[in-house]
């Protein structure tokens, strides 16, 4: 099985780590080199595009089936839990599954007026009650892998009144999207999504935006984007616009490339690359012996074997280590021959 990157990636490496990190593509590494030289020589247009962003924004809408609209831009994961943290009501109850991101949870953490419980991610849906007005929770867990019953807790949340917050950050980019079936989703882009780190995007329903508050609204929060340089913003973007952080520009250059890459490939195409490889890596890792976490995930964690990071390094195969697991994350960028190489170091 060959790389669908193509010549758009030459890692020196076997790498297997995009749960932590994605590669760049050739292309966006162009686009950023591109601004930072012009910003070097003096660039008349100021600090960036504007129109590098929206072309992001538009390029994630589509990715993640929602219109442009439904989506704000940012920096960091935490920034835009933290502007939904800050809309609960004193006393709400937020649940989690055990062990999720930190980033996640932190954020209701710090309010210190917050009712927050944790339930086993195999049983979060059966957690949600009446008194659940949130469930916060990644698609993908992020130290093993393991994919969450995504119709079980929409259904849940349904049920009980609940809003849903997703964090697509480990399956946005393989795992298709489907933004529009949850009231919020957080993703960071510098993972499957191939962005430089700074990206970031935040989905909401109509319902959503209406209890949210912008607080950390700026220039670019505006309806008439340029009419308000000076004093207060008259009027706030009609869409999620409003929502936006000031944008990274050189992380946004980038990111429009590989967003559009991954739309010339296809989010299906990448979702078959990818798990075909991880299938092969768990199949070769059963037959020398150990027992990785069982699913049909891009990301394969192996219990108890997170000591072997260091030597796979020294091999010259990145992986990471997580939670006591060996965590080896599958994307387009790799090849059969990738997994049988590990599969090799590992046996010796």
């Amino acid at each position: 099985m060959e790389s669908l990157g193509g010549a758009e990636f030459a890692p020196e490496m076997t790498y297997l780590n995009t749960s932590s990190c994605g590669l760049l593509p050739r292309r966006t590494v162009a686009a950023v080199r591109l601004l930072a030289d012009e910003l070097a020589a003096g660039r008349p247009g100021g600090a960036g595009e504007w129109s590098a962003v929206t072309a992001a924004r538009q390029s994630f809408a589509r990715l993640s089936g929602v219109d442009e609209g439904r989506v704000a831009v940012g920096g960091s994961v935490s920034v835009h839990v933290g502007l939904i943290a800050s809309s609960l009501h004193p006393g709400a109850e937020v649940l989690f599954p055990e062990g999720e991101y930190a980033s996640v949870i932190t954020p209701f953490l710090v309010r210190g007026d917050l009712k927050l419980r944790y339930a086993p991610l195999e049983h979060l849906a059966d957690a949600v009650g009446p008194q659940t007005s949130l469930v916060a929770f990644s698609s993908v867990q992020s130290s093993d892998g393991r994919i969450a019953d995504l119709s079980a807790v929409r259904a849940a949340a349904l049920a009980h009144g609940a809003r849903t917050l997703v964090d697509a950050s480990q399956s946005a980019g393989w795992l298709p999207l489907d933004a529009a079936a949850w009231d919020l989703t957080v993703t960071g882009g510098f993972k499957y999504l191939l962005c430089p780190r700074g990206v970031s995007f935040l989905t909401m329903t109509e319902e959503a935006q209406a209890t949210l508050v912008p607080i950390h609204a700026g220039t670019f929060a505006a309806e008439d984007l340029w009419g308000t340089t000076y004093g207060p913003i008259e009027e706030l973007a009609r869409s999620a616009r409003r929502f936006d952080e000031p944008p990274a520009f050189l992380s946004y250059h980038g990111a429009k490339e590989s967003l559009a890459l991954l739309e010339e490939t296809g989010i299906d195409a990448v979702h078959a690359h990818d798990t075909a490889l991880a299938r092969r890596f768990r199949a070769g890792l059963t037959e020398l012996g150990h027992r990785p976490v069982p699913g049909d995930s891009a990301i394969v964690a192996v219990p108890g074997l997170g000591h072997r990071v260091p030597g796979l390094a020294d091999a010259g195969v990145v992986v990471s280590e997580r939670a006591g697991n060996l965590r080896a994350a599958f994307h387009l960028y790799n090849t059969a021959a990738e997994v049988d190489r590990v599969l090799d170091v590992l046996s010796g």
